[in-house]
């Protein structure tokens, strides 16, 4: 079988859209254009209606009520919007525990809170990049008012002790914030049995389109609650005014309909695909680095470091493939990644590493070439330093 490349192996910075969910954005573009805000006539009610039924497939996919979904242009946005709403309801600054190693939708308002009098202490991880409960029990203070944890990591693919975390935070009357970006649609996620308060995600890492995602916030047990950070129409229940996306909307919850449907069947692929290409390359390489924890991933999550190579020549030199060195909100900084260096990992180690992700369009002709083609890459390139 003849591979097509480049082959695109960057599925953590984004999915291909299932062609599903290209079929019902078309549809609902095409004959709901109403503004669902529109409350007055049939057209206004269609669109409101498919809003509706998308709210309800993206709850049912991570166990909460369709009530608790609220749409935001993406996880960043939700992250954003529950840090900083957060922080607004409570009007006085206090304490908040977070983790080395989360996204820059985290850490960057958490920094700007920083700025204007929050506390924040950022938990280190251990060699394999998780986050230990017992580590974010030990950072926790009297005026402690925010956990933040990713659900799974976006560079290293380590899935996070999200149900320890949750009980922990529960009991001590503390919400856990979840950027689950990575995780919503790659393995279970349950935000009723692992007691998370807020979580983020977005629909463009499950095979659905960009611009569109949203915030968990849960309403009971206890009820969380936020202040707007933008203002005007009051959509969304004044947490996020605008017109909602519809269409987009509608392939987000079709994208969550099919992560439901097939949870089981793509873990299953994406773990032998890894599993595959890894056992091909370290024929070629046997000392090739896999960095987290080789348990708790992401499935067909893999993050690889080559010993003996100057920094940032390898991914340059694989012109056949789509992948990457990192995250890709801090691609071209130029910067070792903070992740690797929270596990650990030595500078030169780090500067020669690759990020990559199966998806469920992957095929075992594109991790065989996918491994070939690393593996004829660092050869070659340990030959020529």
């Amino acid at each position: 079988m003849t591979v097509r490349t480049p082959v695109y192996l960057d599925n953590h910075a984004s999915t291909a859209p299932d062609p599903a969910v290209l079929e019902v954005m078309h549809r609902v573009a095409r004959d709901h254009y109403g503004n669902p805000a529109s409350a007055g006539h049939a057209f206004g009610w269609a669109a409101a209606r498919v809003v509706e039924d998308a709210r309800e497939q993206i709850a049912s996919l991570i166990h909460a009520t369709p009530r608790e979904i609220v749409f935001t242009s993406g996880a960043t946005e939700a992250d954003n919007l529950a840090i900083l709403g957060l922080a607004a309801a409570i009007e006085v600054p206090g304490h908040i525990v977070t983790s080395a190693i989360e996204h820059a939708a985290v850490s960057a308002p958490l920094a700007w809170l920083a700025a204007r009098g929050w506390r924040v202490t950022s938990v280190g991880v251990d060699a394999s990049g998780v986050v230990e409960p017992e580590r974010i029990a030990a950072a926790m203070e009297g005026d402690t008012r925010l956990v933040c944890c990713l659900a799974a990591q976006n560079e290293i693919g380590t899935v996070q002790p999200v149900a320890a975390l949750g009980s922990l935070c529960r009991a001590h009357g503390v919400p856990l914030l979840c950027d689950a970006a990575q995780a919503v649609g790659r393995v279970p996620v349950d935000v009723a049995r692992d007691g998370i308060a807020l979580l983020a995600m977005s629909a463009h890492k499950l095979h659905g389109p960009k611009g569109v995602g949203a915030l968990y916030v849960r309403r009971r047990d206890p009820r969380v609650t936020l202040a707007p950070i933008c203002f005007g129409g009051g959509q969304e229940r004044g947490l996020r005014p605008g017109t909602p996306a519809v269409a987009a909307i509608a392939g987000f919850g079709e994208a969550c309909r099919l992560a439901a449907g097939r949870l089981d069947l793509d873990a299953a692929h994406l773990r032998d695909l890894a599993a595959r290409f890894l056992t091909r390359l370290r024929q070629r390489l046997p000392g090739t680095v896999v960095h987290g924890d080789p348990v708790r991933r992401l499935p067909g999550s893999l993050n690889l470091g080559f010993p003996g190579l100057p920094g940032g020549i390898l991914l340059t030199s694989l012109p056949q493939l789509a992948v990457s060195a990192g995250s890709a909100c801090s691609a071209g900084t130029g910067e070792t990644s903070p992740v690797l260096a929270a596990l650990g990992v030595p500078p030169d180690l780090a500067a020669a590493s690759l990020r990559l992700c199966f998806a469920r369009t992957s095929t075992p002709e594109e991790a065989d070439f996918a491994a070939d083609v690393i593996a004829d890459a660092v050869i070659s390139l340990r030959r020529s330093v």
